[in-house]
């Protein structure tokens, strides 16, 4: 059963608001001179009580994943699940001034991603599935691979020399997969682990623009599972994927 015209609404919707409530509480915050650290836990609060009141005002009957709440063990046996991610870059919110933290918002069904919205709240843009984003031509040069500001994950590092590819460091996981979608990176591929929702939106996201998204192995993703764990994550340009793929299959 595809997402309806409603669901693509609320993903949009919930996720810009969202987005905006943590614009406002971040430049309170600022000027009240708060410490990263009780920044981001209260940014992690407020996104998650406001998505987790939107959705049940608007999808009573849905059950919801949210890294911020817990697990109820009833998702499993729902075929509509929204899987959230309040605040992706905490780390990147406590940094005033950085722009590289997201808010995830996806309606999976039946395990697939059918409805999804990425907010860029400190850039005034959200990203959604419905409508898609607008095609970015490829670009010239090495192919651009986004990696973590802290812990560039190893695969990164042998995609980067078997492409002749540089690396990009940026924040959250949606930032990075939304720097794909807009044009300014090549390839995410992540081997290091994440959760359903670190990825369940950006990859809703990145699919509708028409990119590679998959396993490392080229298997598909599926969510609302018992155990929210992914290991591995590739979001790509399309005519990239079986360069990359010829890499990461055999790792």
């Amino acid at each position: 059963m595809p997402a309806t015209e409603s669901d693509h609404r609320s993903a949009a919707a919930i996720a810009t608001s969202a987005g905006e409530l943590l614009v406002e509480l971040r430049e309170n915050l600022e000027r009240l001179q708060i410490n990263p650290r009780t920044a981001r836990d209260e940014g992690d609060r407020r996104s998650h009580e406001y998505i987790m009141d939107a959705l049940a005002r608007e999808h009573p009957d849905d059950a919801v994943l949210s890294e911020e709440g817990v697990d109820d063990p009833e998702r499993l046996s729902s075929s509509r699940v929204w899987i959230v991610d309040p605040l992706d870059g905490t780390r990147e919110f406590g940094e005033y001034g950085r722009t590289d933290w997201a808010v995830h918002v996806a309606l999976v069904i039946d395990g697939r991603v059918e409805a999804a919205a990425v907010a860029l709240p400190a850039l005034g843009r959200t990203l959604t599935m419905d409508p898609p984003p607008e095609p970015v031509p490829a670009s010239e040069g090495p192919p651009r691979l986004v990696v973590s500001r802290s812990r560039p994950p190893v695969i990164a590092a042998a995609l980067a020399y078997e492409l002749d590819g540089e690396m990009l460091a940026l924040g959250s996981a949606g930032a990075k997969a939304m720097a794909v979608v807009l044009g300014l990176a090549d390839v995410y591929a992540h081997s290091g682990g994440q959760y359903e929702w670190d990825s369940a939106a950006p990859t809703g996201v990145a699919a509708a623009a028409g990119l590679h998204v998959s396993r490392l192995d080229g298997s598909p993703l599926e969510y609302n599972r018992p155990d929210p764990w992914l290991p591995d994550l590739l979001i790509c340009r399309p005519e990239l994927a079986d360069a990359i793929l010829a890499v990461t299959q055999d790792r």
